[in-house]
């Protein structure tokens, strides 16, 4: 008898971006499959999963990070979260009208652990470019109305203050993984 599976969507922190930690796709899904991930679908180069397994998260995370570090050599944080998680955390978008507007402008930002108590006060100390920021439940938001690249808000301040490694998608990608998870 087969374990019951759940769909699962696992975000990779900080591949392909400026030619640094390359790994393809095609490559990626075809591991996942090797491993027991059943119906793996990528959307693009930047780490975004979506699959079926019958493991828990942090198995699959640990499942991921070693299967990338074996083959890859590289060490890559994963952040799993089930289909039914991230339909609610999309559900608890703070920053509806901006994300309409801009949608490459409102980041989701997911931690691998329950962030500290004091995050989002913390992160408006660096907000200088009029950024807003949210904690909803466990999952950071933010909006950048002024774009990310100038922000004092960077992934190195956002593990410090999160407490743990944190990646971050816009509204677009969220919104294409939705769709993805619903499929």
């Amino acid at each position: 008898m087969k374990a019951h599976t759940q769909k699962y969507i696992a975000l990779l922190r900080g591949i392909n971006v400026g030619g640094n930690n390359k790994i393809p796709m095609a490559e990626l899904r075809s591991l996942c499959a090797q491993n027991g991930l059943e119906n793996t679908e990528s959307y693009i180069q930047s780490g975004n999963l979506v699959f079926d397994s019958a493991l828990t998260s942090p198995e699959v995370e640990n499942l991921l990070e070693n299967t990338i570090n074996q083959h890859f050599g590289l060490s890559i944080p994963v952040i799993v979260r089930t289909a039914t998680q991230f339909r609610s955390i999309v559900a608890g978008n703070p920053f509806p009208v901006a994300s309409d507007k801009e949608p490459n402008l409102v980041m989701l930002g997911l931690s691998k652990a329950t962030p500290l108590v004091a995050t989002p006060k913390e992160l408006l100390n660096y907000a200088k470019l009029n950024e807003r920021v949210k904690l909803v439940d466990e999952h950071l938001w933010i909006h950048f109305p002024e774009g990310s690249g100038r922000s004092k808000i960077t992934p190195a301040v956002l593990d410090r203050v999160m407490g743990s490694v944190v990646t971050c998608r816009n509204w677009r990608t969220v919104q294409k993984l939705k769709v993805m998870v619903d499929q």
